[in-house]
């Protein structure tokens, strides 16, 4: 049935209650619209200009693109002219067929199709130059607001575009999805499935034809009744054969959509039809039911009106389901409810969604096939206290999405590999490390890692609790990601990575004269000789004395301590505001360091003088921090370098840095405004950061030295910056304003 609006005029301007408009400017559809009509001007979209940033960012066209509005292209334009059908996408010089498949699919639910494409917008009264579109991303509905400036060549729309060249509906919410994604390039390939998710918020199934169940047909009349979303594509051996046409005239590599599926009296027998819509409206099947095929000519007139057979060349055609098993390889679905399309039962899921994010250094740890750093990615324990009714087990779905990859298309961006693994869960409520995954087996996982924008896979499993660990293929690898879970019983689940507990040891009280031990009096010696008879130490003299004893240490390889280490440590330990540090305060300090520096060394498996950011977070709990991933991710911004090394200085700082927040948390709530350490004047902080900016510079000087003189790890280290280089644009911040972000979310956080 076609979407149409039918009324005296335009409906009431609504937007759904549970979309978050999220044009730059903060206001609503409705507001932007309103202004645009009380000041006589039609609408310019800032977020998504008219120029060639909006089309491309690799390409550029090799004809000139005119923007133009539809009312400067056609004389009476239309929004939706006749009902929204699936004629009217046409694809257009932009290889985002996959979109237009979904499209096609959406125009058969009426409900499904006015989400997305509210029917309160038209060319006639009330018109600003100004249209939304309500867009599923990673767990919420979004408002995508535009203008209506199209790239045009020679007054003909250069994309999706109707059938009827007066309607327009089509080639706008293509402009919608393109804005969401970064650029109209960044539409070119994908998987069908994608958008249909986009536009239902729905889950995903995908069947591979050869291994399909065998009752793929009643799945699919199911579907199709449900209004869910079907989708169908013959794959590709090579990149030769993309688009290539078959001798039946089907296209390779190319996404179809599944409109209808029937059955027809033929012969006195019933045969198994499906109804498949190629978005470039035309090149069609040319076998058996094809439009023009003498089957057609023993099928009455009412059937084929039943079916809505058409001969006219409009990219829609019927095959029998046999046909369509042998030349199509894959069939995507996407569920409007996550029930199984193999039973009759309809259910009531429950949905619970986290968003999380792997980084590399501290939570991007790669499969189980790592097993040094899969401990290390996020763990989220599941809780299936109830079975399903009348079984013993308990049904769920998890579908595991990475998000945001086409707008990182530009920086070079491409899909990853993932998938997830289900482990019984153990007694103890805390992060799992290395050792529970040497010795224990899943329960459960992915059938497969695949570079694909989601997984998701349907399971059953005895109630109990179990954690779920959703990762990469490969370690160091970057994304944010959306977790969902259905089921059919509400589950609880608990994020094993956002305790943030302090357990700090008891400070050791400095020991009288007289019971001093040789290496006191060897401390306080060399104090005495460098700080004169006020018995204290500037920064400056810190350093001498802390690196002329840390040379003497021999289990430990240690390059000088920095200025800003120095000031640091002073900060830490200075009690009366005097700016330096006295030697009573010095042996207390020099006791908690010889600490750190058991704990460094408990880490530096491999003696190299480093410690590998992923072990970090076992190295803070031994120190008494046990930190969330957020906080864990922002201190491996700051102190690791690119190769995931924490060095014995960038330990040392982390850990003066969080016992600072930690002592003077009262003082951080009451002072930290706006970025502010503290209570650091402007001239102070920019001082710090100068110092912090040229630290840093010299000690990549350092390690670029130190890399110079190890061949295996040039060509490393300028893969991994050239593949990684995009990330960079996520942290504009300097290192201190990361330092500034942990300290001041660490004080919020001891606070509440």
């Amino acid at each position: 049935m076609p979407y149409i609006y039918q009324g005296p005029g335009p409906r009431a301007h609504t937007v759904p209650k549970d979309s978050r408009t999220i044009h730059s400017s903060g206001k609503t559809y409705e507001e932007l619209r309103q202004e645009c009509l009380q000041r006589g001007i039609l609408f310019e979209d800032r977020d998504f200009p008219a120029n060639d940033s909006s089309l491309f960012f690799s390409d550029r066209p090799s004809i000139p693109f005119v923007w133009k509005r539809p009312g400067e292209i056609v004389k009476n334009p239309e929004f939706i002219l006749g009902g929204a059908t699936r004629t009217d996408i046409c694809q257009g010089d932009l290889g985002d067929c996959w979109l237009l498949a979904a499209i096609a699919s959406l125009t058969l639910n009426e409900k499904t199709l006015a989400r997305v494409v509210p029917p309160d917008q038209n060319f006639g009264p009330g018109y600003a130059g100004i249209f939304h579109f309500q867009i599923w991303q990673h767990g919420e509905w979004l408002d995508v607001v535009i203008d209506d400036r199209l790239p045009t060549f020679r007054d003909r729309l250069v994309f999706l575009h109707s059938a009827d060249h007066n309607e327009f509906w089509s080639a706008l919410l293509e402009k919608a999805y393109a804005k969401l994604s970064g650029s109209y390039e960044a539409l070119k390939g994908g998987s069908t499935i994608e958008a249909m998710e986009d536009f239902t918020g729905g889950v995903a199934e995908t069947f591979i034809i050869k291994a399909a169940p065998k009752n793929l047909y009643e799945i699919l009349e199911k579907a199709v009744k449900r209004g869910s979303l079907v989708g169908c594509f013959i794959e590709v051996k090579d990149s030769s054969e993309t688009e290539a046409k078959t001798p039946f005239g089907l296209i390779k590599g190319h996404a179809y959509t599944v409109t209808g599926i029937n059955q027809v009296n033929y012969k006195g027998q019933k045969v198994e039809l499906i109804r498949v819509r190629n978005p470039w409206g035309q090149v069609e099947w040319n076998g058996p039911w094809s439009d023009n095929s003498p089957e057609w000519n023993f099928v009455n007139s009412s059937e084929q009106k039943r079916l809505c057979h058409s001969a006219l060349d409009d990219g829609e055609f019927w095959m029998t389901f046999k046909d369509f098993k042998v030349h199509f390889d894959k069939v995507e679905i996407c569920n409007l409810t996550p029930d199984a399309l193999e039973e009759d039962t309809l259910h009531k899921w429950e949905v619970t969604i986290y968003q999380g994010s792997w980084v590399r250094g501290s939570t991007a740890g790669g499969c189980r096939n790592y097993i040094d750093t899969f401990w290390t990615n996020p763990q989220i324990k599941l809780s299936l206290t109830e079975k399903d009714d009348g079984q013993e087990e308990c049904t769920f779905i998890v579908a595991l999405m990475q998000k945001d990859r086409r707008k990182l298309k530009k920086f070079g961006a491409n899909l990853l590999t993932i998938g997830y693994a289900i482990y019984q869960s153990p007694a103890e409520n805390e992060h799992l490390n290395k050792d529970f995954f040497k010795f224990h087996s899943s329960q459960a996982r992915s059938k497969e890692y695949i570079n694909l924008r989601e997984v998701s896979n349907r399971f059953k499993l005895p109630p109990g609790e179990y954690i779920l660990i959703p990762s990469t293929f490969e370690p160091h690898e970057e994304a944010n990601f959306c977790l969902r879970i259905f089921s059919e019983k509400k589950t609880k689940y608990q994020d094993m990575d956002e305790t943030v507990d302090i357990a700090l040891p008891e400070p050791s009280k400095p020991t009288s004269p007289s019971q001093e031990t040789k290496e006191d009096k060897e401390l306080r010696s060399l104090f005495e000789q460098v700080s004169g008879e006020d018995m204290e130490v500037t920064a400056e003299e810190l350093r001498h004395v802390l690196n002329t004893m840390l040379q003497k240490e021999k289990n430990i390889k240690f390059k000088k301590l920095s200025l800003i280490s120095c000031k640091n440590i002073i900060s830490l330990m200075d009690t009366n505001g005097s700016g330096k540090m006295e030697f009573n305060e010095f042996k207390m300090f020099w006791i908690r360091l010889k600490q750190w520096i058991n704990i460094f060394l408990q880490f530096d498996a491999d003696k190299s003088g480093t410690m590998s950011s992923y072990e970090l977070r076992l190295a803070l709990k031994a120190a008494g921090f046990q930190l969330g991933n957020y906080l864990l991710q922002l201190i491996v911004l700051r102190y690791a370098d690119e190769l995931y090394q924490l060095d014995f200085d960038d330990f040392l700082n982390c850990m003066i840095r969080l016992e600072n927040a930690t002592l003077n948390k009262h003082l951080l709530n009451t002072s930290y405004v706006s970025g502010a350490v503290l209570s650091q004047s402007n001239t102070e902080r920019e001082k710090e950061k100068e110092e912090e900016e040229e630290e840093d510079r010299e000690r990549e000087r350092e390690r670029e030295r130190e890399r110079e003189n190890i061949p295996c790890l040039q060509g490393a280290h300028s893969l991994m910056g050239e593949a990684n280089n995009y990330v960079q644009i996520r942290y504009k911040e300097n290192k201190l304003d990361i330092i500034n972000r942990l300290l001041l979310l660490l004080s919020e956080t001891l606070m509440s």
